[in-house]
């Protein structure tokens, strides 16, 4: 559900004619790798650097290591006050430090992002999971 509402937000964003981006984390991260190896690195943050609205989906799936750290601190940092950034996560900020890592690092993100943020909170069973268990479809 949590993906779900950050899509729609990011559907809303593009009616209303925002630059937006989606991106899955799993994805995003191992990529950023390979920007930087092929010395697209700095083009590709300018990208994201300029949408109105950035998505990052599936944050925390799997602890950050060292550069893709460094890679969300250019990325929030480069966005703070000026631009929205919409995060989706399974976990509660009390995990945000050990999924990042470094301290002083997981500080500055959690700072960039937790004091200035309007947290949703879902409870409740998985919607892939209500779909599945009642016959009528089944989610991909």
């Amino acid at each position: 559900m949590p993906s779900f509402i950050a899509a729609a937000l990011g559907h809303q964003a593009c009616v209303l004619e925002f630059k937006t981006v989606y991106y899955n984390c799993s994805k995003l991260f191992p990529n950023l790798l390979l920007f930087k190896a092929d010395g697209t690195y700095v083009k590709q943050i300018n990208k994201i650097q300029k949408q109105d609205v950035l998505i990052l989906d599936d944050f925390g799936l799997q602890k950050l290591e060292i550069q893709s750290r460094l890679a969300l601190l250019e990325i929030l940092e480069d966005r703070y006050g000026i631009r929205s950034t919409v995060i989706v996560l399974q976990l509660p900020v009390s995990s945000w430090h050990e999924i990042i890592g470094d301290k002083t690092i997981a500080d500055a993100i959690c700072d960039r992002i937790i004091h200035t943020a309007y947290r949703l909170e879902m409870k409740g069973e998985s919607v892939r999971k209500k779909y599945q268990n009642d016959g009528s479809k089944t989610a991909t």
